[in-house]
């Protein structure tokens, strides 16, 4: 096999990852349950979008659930992040979040816009703001995802 076939596999492979990911993603049982699906993505960025139903999981005053809020941080950053999957790497998983709450999250849907900051050779960084409806930030977090060489 020539180099340049190899090359042309892994390209194959990686266009093949991210279309995987991002055509099974809505289907998710776990995605459907909280009502959360991807809304835009483009190269290093993705929106994800919360429709709130009668059974998201509620916190103070009727808020979404911190925790809800935590795994749209982390599912943007994954989908950003998967937007460009270079191809001699495989994902790895999440290796590090934090999460600032500014604000109870409220409103008929929420958008978790991630956006890579940086891609280095073993992670990315990236930055993902949940705004409500009205455009307002209620938490911000960041992200360290793992890629492991191949």
């Amino acid at each position: 096999m020539s180099d340049q076939t190899g090359i042309s596999n892994r390209e194959g492979e990686r266009a093949e990852l991210s279309a995987a990911f991002f055509d099974h993603f809505d289907a998710m049982p776990f995605h459907q349950y909280l009502g959360l699906k991807v809304h835009q993505a483009e190269k290093n960025r993705a929106t994800l979008r919360l429709h709130r139903n009668d059974e998201t999981p509620t916190g103070i005053g009727g808020s979404v659930n911190g925790g809800v809020l935590a795994t749209m941080v982390d599912m943007a950053a994954v989908a950003a992040v998967f937007t460009d999957v270079p191809a001699n790497v495989a994902p790895a998983g999440t290796a590090d979040l934090q999460i600032t709450y500014l604000r109870q999250a409220s409103g008929d849907y929420l958008d978790a816009v991630a956006e890579v900051v940086k891609r280095g050779r073993q992670l990315c960084t990236v930055q993902v703001a949940i705004v409500n409806p009205e455009g307002v930030t209620c938490c911000l977090g960041r992200v360290l995802y793992a890629l492991r060489p191949i």
